[in-house]
């Protein structure tokens, strides 16, 4: 018989995959502290203790208005790549085998860092992951919907120009915050991004209603929705995304911290499962919520009543609609699928 305690067990070591991780909000207290110490200016608490209490949010406006003051602690290529390093590690220690990283760069490049040094800083942190933890990261360039068409363009001329584009580089985004930020006004920026190779991930339908999931994929030709959490609401919606296997990016700890949805009892990832949606299970920003991927998939283990195998088949989703190449996704199921045979045998 399968007991809590051994669920836990066996996902903490399970081989995974993260594609809804934000590069600012996986900054875990310790490092949010360093940070806040080097820049005395910040009203972010330099104390890892307090921190829990600034981390704890009224309402997505306030989460918004708190991540990016740990964003202006990000002000020199230093800042970056100690960032970029320091995640990797956190998401090596819960065998994170591949994550794609949402990254914001018109957040730094608005604050004064150098483009070039900019990208210089996230690759080298890249490299330095894959080779001592085994980490593969990919990157995520996402528009801050706040921030407007301006933040639009220069995203977009960071993700297209050869000259800038870093390595790691797969796909284009659009994050921050849904209410008066309308997705049809990003379609020339999304167009651009898809004809130079990206794949389209906006988050989509977290705080608003499904008509902006269905702006999503009807203007910026999403491949995969972040969140999608109101999805539900519209059956006609939930049809199409299992009939076109469209993945939903599910983030249920964030939903809650940030009011999106009430209670974990209540959150639709299991309206989505019965549907015939293929889901993913992600942190968003982990330490901002007081959680991680192995918190996030125990909660799926609960919410979906799933046993070893049920959640090494939600963690194969993940390796199946990510953006790693096809020989690295075999690699990574062959994994999942040794180790959860080894852990069940008798």
């Amino acid at each position: 018989m399968t007991t809590t305690d051994n669920l836990h067990a066996f996902i903490a070591d399970l081989p995974k995959a993260e594609l809804h991780v934000h590069h600012v909000g996986s900054a875990s207290p310790r490092i949010v502290s360093e940070l806040a110490a080097r820049h005395p200016d910040s009203k972010v608490p330099t104390d890892p203790e307090a921190l829990v209490d600034y981390f704890t949010f009224t309402d997505f406006a306030h989460f918004i208005d708190v991540y990016l003051s740990v964003v202006d602690l990000i002000r020199t290529p230093e800042d970056v790549r100690l960032l970029t390093y320091e995640v990797a590690r956190d998401l090596a220690r819960q065998q994170v085998r591949y994550a794609e990283l949402t990254i914001t760069p018109f957040s730094s490049t608005r604050r004064g860092i150098d483009e070039r040094a900019f990208m210089e800083a996230i690759e080298d942190a890249r490299k330095a992951a894959e080779s001592e933890f085994g980490t593969v990261l990919r990157w995520c360039f996402d528009i801050p919907g706040e921030a407007g068409l301006e933040a639009a363009e220069e995203t977009t001329r960071l993700a297209t120009d050869d000259r800038l584009r870093p390595e790691g580089l797969v796909s284009f985004g659009l994050g921050g915050p849904e209410i008066g930020v309308p997705r049809p006004q990003f379609k020339p920026y999304f167009d651009r991004a898809i004809a130079a190779g990206l794949h389209s991930v906006p988050h989509a339908g977290e705080t608003t209603g499904p008509e902006t999931v269905w702006d999503a994929l009807t203007h910026l030709r999403a491949e995969r929705i972040g969140h999608g959490t109101n999805s539900f609401q519209d059956p006609a919606l939930l049809t199409h995304l299992a009939e076109h296997r469209i993945p939903l990016e599910v983030c249920p700890t964030s939903n809650i911290a940030t009011r999106a949805v009430r209670t974990l009892d209540e959150h639709p990832i299991k309206a989505f499962v019965e549907a015939g949606i293929v889901v993913t299970i992600n942190s968003d920003d982990p330490p901002m919520f007081g959680t991680d991927l192995n918190s996030e998939y125990a909660v799926a283990a609960r919410l979906l009543n799933l046993d070893e195998r049920g959640l090494a088949e939600l963690a194969k989703n993940a390796v199946d609609v990510s953006f790693l190449d096809e020989p690295g996704k075999a690699r990574i199921k062959d994994e999942i699928d040794t180790y959860t045979t080894t852990w069940l045998a008798p």
